[in-house]
This record gives structure tokens, sequence and C-alpha cells, in this order.
């Protein structure tokens, strides 16, 4: 039998340029007067825009302005950011958070080879003492307090709980763990009769043609991503039936183009919204989750009015050609907007991190 040789891979060789050209990263309260200008230099590789965004969203920095260029090997970002009160960032803490998490030793490799960043995590089977739980449905009156009643029923706590909803569609991730151990629950059998009970739960009486889906392991992700991750497979976006009859207010309808720039050879995604926080985020995270690169981008606020632009390309290298594509593109972003966006009568974003809440906060969904 012949014996077959294969060259030696190092698996450093892919970190190698980020050793010899290690991230730069620099936080400047002088150059501007009413933000902070945080600087990122960088080796390019895929979803370092998305990476770096995260970071600043995860702090509760509000991105007032960014300037984007990763065209070619390098990527050079310039993010003009505030806090909630819309003052500089100067606390200490904060800024050598920044410069640590983005710089040359911001991420680590775990033993599995996988890259971890700081954030908001979910859709580990256990992750440390409790269970994360991802739930898909239809959005109807009472949903959380029943899902909340059958937790209770099999003895567990809810830790904390975050839930969107959109479209009469409704993403949730709960952290439960079991209410005398306080430990995560790892009983295949509970877990078993628990997945069984909740999806009935979230298939109630109607069928409106999408299944429930109840998950308790889907990789490790970043908490509103994943939110976005699950809206986004549940096709969230194609609005029909009572959600197509839904006459949203002028102020939240975002208005989104997608032209070509011929000479340049991007397609350019203009947006045009009521400005919030986390809005690059949520624009940015649905790109990178349709398999689009963002090579160069201007945000920028006036007054109460976001305006963003992103010169894309597919991972292929192709630009968006039919208008099929073009359409699907902007039903999605329209979607990754308004899921964030409170609207009384349809839109619901809530995050709980204390059971007593989650309990009452339920309760008063039945009362409504």
């Amino acid at each position: 039998m012949d014996r077959v040789c294969w060259p030696y891979f190092d698996p450093e060789y892919e970190n190698l340029s980020l050793r010899i050209n290690p991230p730069r990263v620099s936080v400047d309260n002088s150059t501007c007067k009413d933000s902070t200008l945080v600087k990122v230099d960088s080796v390019n590789k895929p979803g370092i825009l998305l990476e770096v965004v995260q970071v600043l969203t995860d702090l509760d920095l509000v991105i007032t302005k960014a300037y984007i260029s990763s065209d070619g090997g390098w990527f050079m970002d310039v993010f003009h950011v505030t806090d909630q009160q819309g003052n500089k960032v100067t606390d200490t803490k904060t800024i050598e958070y920044i410069e640590k998490v983005l710089g040359p030793k911001g991420h680590t490799v775990a033993t599995n080879g996988v890259k971890t960043w700081p954030g908001k995590r979910v859709g580990v089977h256990s992750i440390g003492d409790h269970t994360a739980i991802e739930l898909i449905g239809k959005d109807r009156p009472g949903l959380l307090s029943e899902i909340s009643a059958v937790l209770a029923n099999l003895h567990c706590n809810v830790v904390a709980a975050e839930a969107w909803t959109h479209n009469m569609r409704v993403a949730c991730v709960f952290y439960v763990n079991d209410d005398t151990t306080c430990q995560a629950v790892d009983d295949p059998i509970r877990l078993s009769a628990m997945e069984e009970q909740l999806k009935n739960i979230l298939r109630g009486h109607e069928d409106d043609g999408k299944a429930a889906q109840t998950s308790f392991s889907m990789g490790l992700t970043h908490m509103d991503r994943r939110l976005h991750q699950m809206m986004f497979a549940d096709r969230d976006y194609e609005a029909g039936g009572v959600t197509g009859d839904i006459d949203y207010a002028p102020s939240f309808r975002p208005i989104i183009t997608v032209d070509r720039c011929e000479d340049k050879g991007y397609s350019v995604v203009t947006v045009r919204c009521k400005d919030r926080s986390k809005l690059m985020f949520d624009i940015v995270c649905t790109l990178t989750d349709m398999q689009y690169v963002v090579f160069h981008a201007a945000i920028s606020s006036d007054g109460p009015s976001a305006l963003q632009e992103y010169y894309i390309r597919h991972m292929d290298g192709c630009l968006l050609d039919t208008e099929g594509e073009k359409e699907r593109v902007v039903k999605c972003l329209e979607a990754a907007v308004r899921r964030r966006v409170c609207e009384v009568s349809e839109n619901l974003h809530i995050k709980l991190k204390n059971p007593y809440y989650f309990s009452l906060y339920s309760s008063l969904l039945i009362i409504k």
C-alpha cells in the first residue's frame, strides 16, 4: 500500500499577519469637542467590522459618526462615540478596556481553535450555572406568562431573559437553572420534557405555516446577534396575513435603497431612518449574516435622523445584480432596524435579569 504524505501546515500561520502587524487602537478625547474618537487600524479579516462595532455597543456607547475603509489587506476605521447621555467617554476603565479588547491581545483562541470575544453570549447547552433555551414561534398575548408557568412547573428558575418580536413572530432566549440546586439543568429526560412542553406552548391553537422551535444548543455567539439570526432564519422579514396590514408610523419606517457604484465596483446600500443606539450594529450584523462584505461605509447623524451608507459586495465578489436580491436585502435590513424599535401595537423588546421581575412582567401580560 502506497504511503500518502501531506505537506505540513503550521496552525499558527493564519495568525502570522496579526503577529507581524498587530492591531493599533487609540482613544482620542482631544480632537473632537463633543465626542470621543476610537481609531482602529488592523490587518483586514472577515467579520472584523462587526467585532469592533459589537465591542462598542456592548459598552452601551452611541456611535454618532463612523468612517470605514477596509479595501485591500488593511482595515482602518474611525468611530465618533459618546455615552448614553451624549458625553465623551472619560472613564479610565472603559478606555483601557477598549484598547485591550480591540488591541493585539483582544481575542483569545480556545482549545478548539474558535476565537472568542467578550460580549453577551448565548446558545451553549450549559453555561456555568445555567442552561440557555432558545425559542421562536408565533407571538400572542400571554405567551411569556405561559412559558414562565411551564418553566416553574419544571422547577426551573429564570435567571435572565431577552425577547424580541416582529411581524407577529417572537424570538426568546432564556437562562434557567434548577430551583433547588441553582445549577444548570442537564438531565436529558427533564430537558426532553421541557422541550416538548415549550413547543406545545409556542404552537398554540393556530397554524400560521411556520413551525415553532425550541433548542438548547445552537453554538456560541453574541446575544443580540443570535436573536437577529433566529428572526432572520424564521423569515420574519416576509410580511403576510395580519402583519401585512400593519400601518407603521412614518418615524419608524426606514428608507432603504440599493444602487450600483459602477466606477468602483460596489453595491451601495443607503439607510435613512430615525437614529437610535445600536443601529449600526443591527445593520452590520444583518449584512454579515447575509454573507456580504462591507468595504467602505460612512455613518452620520443629523439630530433625530441617521444616514448610513455601505459599499458592499457578496463574499464571492459579486454585486447585487438582480432585483430580487436587492429587494431581499431591503426587506432584511428593514426588519433588522424595526426589531429593536418599540411600537406599542406590535413590537416587543424586553431584557429581564431578575426572576422576580420576570414573573411579575409575565403576570402583567395576562392582565394586558
